[in-house]
C-alpha cells in the first residue's frame, strides 16, 4: 500500500500519512472489512477514497520564502534516474488517469480489479488507462528515456 500511495502522492511523508489514515479507517470499520468479500480490496478502496478526498480538498501546501533549501542529489544509478523521470511524469497525469495507470500496471491488477477498486465501469477504466498511457508516451522526458528511431 505504501508503494502505491507514494506513486499517487509523490512524497514519502504524504504517502505514509495516506496509508496511516486508510488503515485507521479500516481499523474503525474492522467488522465490515472482515465481512466483505475481499478485505484487501476494501482496505485499498478506503486508501483510494482518502486520496481522492485529499485531492479535492487540497490547498496550496507550499509557502514562498527567501530561503532556498538544499536540493537533493540524484542517485548516480541510471535506474534511479529513470524511476524519478517516470514518477514525475505520473504526477503530471490527471488524478483519475494516474490512479488507473498505477493500479493497472504498477500494481499489476486486472482491469476488473481496478474497476472494482475505483467503483467505475470497466469501459471507464479502459479509457482512463489508455489516455494516461498516451500522455505518458507523449511526455518528452519519458520519450528521452528510451527514444525510438523518429525521436533521435
Amino acid at each position: 500500500m505504501l508503494r502505491t500511495a507514494y506513486l499517487l502522492c509523490g512524497h514519502h511523508q504524504d504517502a505514509e500519512d495516506l496509508v496511516q489514515t486508510a488503515l485507521e479507517k479500516a481499523y474503525v470499520k474492522w467488522d465490515r472489512v472482515q465481512r466483505s468479500d475481499d478485505p484487501d480490496a476494501y482496505a485499498w478502496r478506503i486508501m483510494i477514497n482518502v486520496h481522492r478526498d485529499r485531492q479535492r480538498l487540497r490547498r496550496v501546501r507550499e509557502w514562498l520564502t527567501t530561503w532556498v533549501p538544499e536540493r537533493q542529489t540524484r542517485d548516480s544509478t541510471e535506474q534511479s534516474a529513470d524511476r524519478d523521470v517516470l514518477l514525475r511524469a505520473l504526477l503530471r497525469l490527471p488524478p483519475a488517469q494516474r490512479l488507473a495507470v498505477v493500479l493497472r500496471y504498477l500494481e499489476d491488477r486486472s482491469e476488473t480489479q481496478v474497476a472494482h477498486l475505483l467503483g467505475l465501469r470497466l469501459g471507464t477504466v479502459r479509457s482512463q488507462t489508455a489516455r494516461g498511457l498516451a500522455k505518458l508516451r507523449e511526455d518528452r522526458a519519458v520519450r528521452q528515456l528510451h527514444p525510438v528511431a523518429g525521436d533521435r
